[in-house]
């Protein structure tokens, strides 16, 4: 009985002495770091709901758990400064990606077509701004020149292969901007991005065509440097929350790790820190 005792009491005690699952650590310093996260969001937006929609992304994606604490919270950040909701809504999202480099897996920011669309009516000079894809076999007119038209109606039947992309805003005063973007020009940016095989673009090209349709339009719109500054902070990564957002400058290949990109770093950007600043 006393040796039954004695190797119960050592299970316990190896028990207790288990490390923290990933997700708890994490969640811990969301908690930890939620004070600094205030001093940075948005006043219109819930700092508890925020933490939470992170926390619940975080915990759904597995790949997530395995990137650098500090790459991610930077991400967090990234996404508490624009006010944009991570996850299924589609606003931004958080991407894993493997950078052989440094040996780790860090996390990139992707600002979504909802969330640039969020980003433009924060102006309060747009009263409606929407964006559409086309497709071959959608009645399609688009033309420029003293007196712009656009007129779409899409097919009710099979629609063909995606040939572009179009975004509208119509301002408080009465005017508006259009704006069209074929499939050729969408695709050259998709190309410039590091992880156009991967992620939304993979997932939501849909989605992801007409943020770009919107992203382009920008320049247009009634909205302050402030808000055009925000749009920019898409597709990069923090090296904790203190770092300046930077883009990555590697080429992304397919890995069999679901979907994380593996990158070769062109240069050094220096070490990921273990620990946040």
């Amino acid at each position: 009985m006393a040796t039954n005792d004695k190797l119960k009491n050592q299970l316990a005690s190896r028990t207790s002495n288990k490390p923290a699952p990933v997700a708890d650590t994490i969640e811990a310093y969301m908690k930890k770091m939620a004070p600094r996260f205030a001093e940075v969001l948005p006043k219109h937006m819930d700092m508890e709901r925020m933490s939470r929609i992170a926390l619940t992304t975080i915990r759904t994606n597995p790949k997530l758990l395995e990137a650098t604490v500090p790459s991610l919270m930077g991400a967090v950040m990234q996404a508490v400064q624009l006010g944009l909701e991570p996850g299924l809504l589609g606003h931004c999202y958080l991407l894993p990606f493997k950078n052989n480099k440094a040996g780790t897996t860090d996390v990139q920011f992707i600002i979504g077509y909802k969330g640039m669309i969020d980003l433009a009516r924060r102006s309060g000079h747009i009263q409606s701004i929407y964006a559409h894809a086309v497709y071959q076999n959608d009645d399609f007119e688009y033309e420029l020149g003293l007196h712009p038209q656009l007129t779409h109606k899409p097919s009710f039947g099979e629609r063909g292969e995606f040939i572009g992309a179009y975004a509208v805003a119509h301002f408080k005063d009465g005017g508006y901007q259009m704006e069209f973007m074929p499939k050729s020009e969408i695709e050259k940016r998709r190309g410039r991005s590091k992880s156009k095989d991967f992620g939304p673009w993979k997932t939501d090209y849909e989605e992801m065509a007409k943020k770009t349709v919107v992203r382009a339009m920008f320049k247009y719109l009634p909205i302050s440097i402030e808000v055009q500054a925000q749009a920019q902070q898409d597709e990069v990564v923090r090296k904790d929350i203190t770092a300046d957002p930077e883009y990555i400058e590697a080429d992304a290949v397919e890995i069999n790790m679901g979907n994380v990109i593996e990158t070769e770093p062109e240069e050094s950007n220096g070490d990921i820190p273990e620990s946040l600043v």
